[in-house]
């Protein structure tokens, strides 16, 4: 146990880098955090926190090292807020500040310098400390106010002081609010369809559904049914290995997109190679893609296996038609090989890297094959490095594999978003990014610096996980985030808005806290890490305005009502889901006491669908896990959910949207009905809820969820086909039905 002086060394610090002392869960009870939640946070975040000793200097340093740097890493403002301010730090005699000149120089994102001016002399100290024996002080330097938004490289070189001082910061101008598309300024509400793409099936997929299945019902969402919006899952690469590596929520990056995505019978290289043909033509393979066609789930392994041995060969030959030259030297020859060319560049080094590591992690599989992450890799190769760069060289052939893959599969979906555009959808593609990526994964490797490897992230207890949540994925570490000038963010942001119309932000709260714990722990040892929100929310702000994109924050769980606030007010709206809009009694919320500022939806993909809901068979399946305690809560999880139902009824008389037949006693309607199905959406469509969106496995009464939360391999998650083809979708009455009842509550949807 801690002596009193090292607890309160131990709490100082962790309440200046930002780690909560204490919390609150949705149930109002408090939650204290221990000394040894905090030391192993900060541990975590890089100090060196063993003894009184280790603390006593952290301190030390984390007060000193603003009056160590000339100037902050990042300051980011508004857009008419007046003229930006930058604190610069020099080495100052007493009074001699009024002598000092700090020259200044503004560059854009591609280092073009645009102004310069001067400071001082006649400066006043605005700070002054004593540091390693000489005086610092702190000197207000004002920039133009007029500058446009964007990304900014601020020079400032002082002179009058011994030695001189110069440094480097990120400037960031950004808008008030995100991007609000016209139709939503017009108070237009808007309706679409909710969907898993791997779900789909098709006549002519590999096993999965791709982006030419997309396609289709993009075009047939938009021109028949009338829908402004495809909600997807995310798209992020993933290892495609099941039962571990196939969420969507734990990708191997955010930055880049699944292969498994990608038709392959799009490519005219896959068609031209005489090799990828007579494998593709084999009997064999025939019968192995029929097989994967007509199965219920998805067989990840099996569809990347097939469709990296095709791509491959599809590559060698795209280099023979288009490139001269020998490796590494290889030339682009033709239009289509610049086009891929012109992606890489403007890809620039998150790609290289991305690339790189495939390239490695392919090479190290074979040499190393009990190695289970890069970190068993040599030391060389454990992080980017001159080493890494070296080997790029060395294998550009195979990382330009790779870059191939990433360019194709952003052709094929920037393809449907210009197809939605063409069907006439309001908003289009609504894509989704993950709140973070696999500790061993690509992402990790190369921003492994900004994220926290020795933490995991979750939440505190709540009505989803009694005991709390631990979703193994490492956070990012506020502070080295916004030392890199929140490079991260930028290029997640940047990289998942270019897709689509719109964007969901899963667990939007951690612009603001994310609930950290220590790795190895119980999520009951968590606390809260706090983020520096307003930086973070201004950057998710010209990020949204550069690419037109709406924004939605995934808002759910133990959300403090000021952070919904100050999301509002950032233009990002909220996440209202059907089955928890309730009042402190239970009851339903009515329509009109859903924000305009908000998406409404029935479910998620971590919760059951309407038919699975209505039968109960989420708790069926819990049951038969043993994961729903003992007889007595089986018995009262029963109660509620007949309770609930209950109260969905009464909501829906309240509206007058009853189906004839029903009334508002559960035991009446034992099962979910396409005209119960539709009531419930006329009931959010009729909110004052900017979109609404409706899910298809909902439209076709599917009754297995997504995703079972808490279960990893005894349940089938993120695998399930609908019912339903792609070719057969247009055809089904009920989702015809249902879209027909939507379009007339929201006819410009």
């Amino acid at each position: 146990m801690s002596d009193s002086h090292e607890s309160s060394l131990l709490a100082t610090l962790a309440e200046r880098v930002g780690i909560a002392s204490e919390y609150y869960d949705i149930g109002g009870t408090l939650h204290v955090a221990s000394d040894e939640t905090k030391r192993a946070i900060l541990s975590a975040m890089g100090f060196t926190v063993r003894s009184t000793e280790d603390l006593a200097a952290a301190l030390e340093d984390w007060d000193e090292a603003p009056w160590r740097r000339p100037c902050e890493p990042v300051l980011v403002v508004r857009d008419g807020a007046g003229e930006p301010v930058v604190r610069c730090c020099l080495i100052l005699e007493d009074g001699k500040e009024r002598s000092a000149v700090v020259r200044w120089t503004i560059a854009d994102e591609s280092g073009q310098p645009l102004r310069s001016g001067e400071a001082g002399p006649g400066l006043s100290a605005a700070e002054a400390r004593c540091v390693d024996g000489q005086r610092r002080v702190k000197l207000d330097c004002r920039l133009p106010g007029d500058l446009p938004i964007g990304y900014y490289q601020v020079t400032v070189q002082a002179s009058g002081l011994a030695g001189g001082s110069s440094g480097t910061m990120r400037l960031i101008v950004a808008p008030q609010q995100c991007y609000l598309p016209p139709a939503l300024a017009d108070h237009r509400r808007i309706w679409g369809v909710a969907l898993q793409l791997y779900s789909l099936s098709s006549n002519r997929n590999w096993g999965c559904g791709d982006f030419t299945d997309l396609g289709a019902v993009v075009e047939w969402a938009g021109t028949s049914l009338g829908a402004g919006l495809i909600g997807l899952n995310p798209l992020h690469a993933l290892r495609n290995s099941a039962p571990h590596h196939t969420s969507p929520y734990a990708p191997v990056t955010r930055l880049f997109l699944n292969e498994l995505y990608i038709d392959l019978e799009r490519l005219p290289e896959f068609w031209a190679s005489q090799e990828a043909q007579r494998r593709f033509q084999a009997p064999e393979f025939q019968a192995k893609l029929k097989a994967l066609r007509e199965s219920r789930r998805v067989d990840y392994g099996a569809i990347a296996d097939a469709k990296r041995n095709l791509l491959d060969l599809a590559y060698r030959q795209f280099l023979t038609e288009h490139y001269a030259g020998q490796e590494p030297d290889l030339q682009p020859k033709t239009a289509r090989a610049k086009v891929l060319e012109r992606f890489i560049r403007a890809e620039g080094e998150p790609l290289e890297l991305y690339a790189t590591f495939q390239t490695l992690e392919e090479e190290r599989r074979l040499i190393q094959p009990t190695a289970s992450s890069w970190r068993d890799w040599p030391a060389q190769f454990q992080s980017p490095g001159p080493a890494v760069r070296e080997y790029g060289k060395r294998h550009r052939k195979r990382l330009r594999f790779f870059q191939y893959i990433q360019w194709v599969a952003s052709e094929q979906l920037g393809e449907n978003r210009r197809r939605s555009e063409q069907a006439g959808m309001t908003i289009g593609l609504y894509n989704d990014l993950a709140l973070g990526a696999e500790r061993f994964g690509a992402e990790s490797w190369m921003f492994q610096s900004t994220l926290a490897l020795e933490a995991d992230c979750g939440a505190p207890p709540d009505s989803l996980g009694p005991e709390g949540q631990n979703w193994g994925l490492p956070p990012v570490n506020p502070l080295a985030l916004r030392s890199s000038g929140y490079e991260l963010i930028i290029r997640l942001l940047r990289n998942n808005l270019r897709f689509g119309g719109a964007i969901r932000l899963d667990h939007v709260m951690a612009l603001c806290r994310l609930f950290w714990i220590p790795r190895g722990k119980p999520a009951a040892e968590g606390t809260y890490v706090h983020y520096p929100f307003e930086d973070l929310l201004a950057i998710v702000a010209l990020e949204s305005v550069r690419a037109k994109t709406l924004v939605i924050g995934e808002d759910l769980g133990t959300v403090p009502d000021w952070v919904r606030e100050e999301l509002a007010k950032a233009g990002v709206l909220s996440y209202r889901v059907f089955y928890f809009e309730r009042h402190g009694d239970g009851t339903c919320k009515a329509p009109n006491e859903y924000p305009e500022q908000s998406l409404a939806v029935v479910g998620t993909h971590d919760l059951p669908t309407l038919t699975g809901f209505w039968s109960g068979q989420d708790l069926q399946v819990r049951a038969a896990l043993g994961t729903s305690g003992d007889d007595d809560a089986k018995r009262r999880a029963w109660e509620d959910r007949r309770r609930d139902k209950g109260r969905m009824l009464e909501a829906l008389a309240r509206e007058g949207l009853l189906p004839e037949g029903v009334s508002i006693d559960p035991d009446s309607t034992p099962s979910m009905t396409p005209a119960l199905c539709q009531a419930i959406h006329v009931y959010l469509a009729r909110s004052m809820s900017a979109v609404v969106l409706a899910n298809l496995e909902d439209g076709l009464e599917e009754l297995s969820q997504t995703n079972l939360p808490g279960t990893i391999d005894s349940h089938p998650n993120w695998n399930r086909k609908y019912a339903v083809s792609v070719e057969a979708l247009p055809a089904d009455p009920r989702l015809h039905d249902l879209a027909a009842v939507l379009r007339s509550t929201r006819p410009l949807g």
